[in-house]
């Protein structure tokens, strides 16, 4: 990333936190190559990553009044929800106070009465009851590794299936690899009868898991994407495209 300048960097207990810039992005990362966030300075509500637009195909499936994001990054997704209703109740989870504090003070976070930041494991959280349930859940659990460990386990599975309500939907970001994680799909149709994915030219594997079928009409969901893609601020029908039931290979 040599093409960016550093603004700040510092240590805390699980690593390096690097805030970078140039002239039109600011780029939050956990290690050396690595883009945990990047937010584009004159629209920070619009995704640069393709994993984030992925993510938000759910809004064309529910109009959520409360949503917690678990994995706080720069808050990319956060400004994003915000662009698309302002009214929602969000509570986002972050393990690292320091992401928190850099979040705020480089990343334009959008502080309000609506927003509410849990400094705390995410795991552990959901663990622990009780949490007002929510109409939808994003997972976005990565440090400089790769997904968070126990992110992906049972447990942790049944605990955000809890955390939502009986319509909600979990959002969960995977890397490729795991849309052949034939034990990884097993474990969310024990949950949620219904799983659907997305896989995204970054190289993630976007997962989308509910108790109720979500909509797969291809023309009206086209039609809608169209809508959704103006109030955002960006285009979701590259995402939509890849867009389907989570099947068996």
């Amino acid at each position: 990333m040599s093409e960016y300048r550093t603004l700040v960097k510092a240590e805390d207990q699980w690593g390096t936190v690097t805030v970078l810039e140039d002239a039109e992005q600011r780029l939050l990362a956990f290690g050396e190559h690595d883009e945990q966030s990047k937010l584009l300075k004159a629209t920070p509500h619009i995704p640069k990553h393709t994993y984030l637009r992925a993510m938000l195909l759910v809004l064309l499936f529910a109009k959520p009044r409360s949503v917690m994001v678990l994995g706080l990054g720069g808050g990319v997704l956060i400004h994003a929800l915000r662009q698309f209703d302002a009214a929602i109740r969000i509570t986002a989870v972050e393990l690292r106070p320091l992401v928190i504090d850099f979040c705020k003070r480089y990343f334009r976070l959008p502080l309000s009465k609506k927003l509410t930041l849990i400094e705390a494991d995410a795991l552990v959280y959901l663990a622990q009851s009780p949490h007002k349930r929510v109409d939808l859940l994003f997972c976005d659990l990565f440090d400089s590794h790769g997904v968070a460990a126990g992110a992906l386990s049972t447990a942790f599975l049944q605990h955000c299936q809890r955390q939502l309500k009986a319509d909600g939907i979990l959002v969960l970001n995977c890397w490729k690899e795991h849309s052949r994680d034939a034990a990884l799909l097993a474990k969310l149709q024990t949950l949620f009868p219904e799983v659907y994915a997305c896989l995204t030219g970054s190289g993630n594997w976007v997962v989308f898991a509910s108790a109720k079928p979500l909509p797969t009409a291809q023309a009206e969901l086209k039609r809608q994407a169209s809508q959704l893609s103006q109030r955002l601020g960006f285009e979701l029908q590259p995402s939509l495209s890849r867009f389907g039931r989570w099947q068996k290979t």
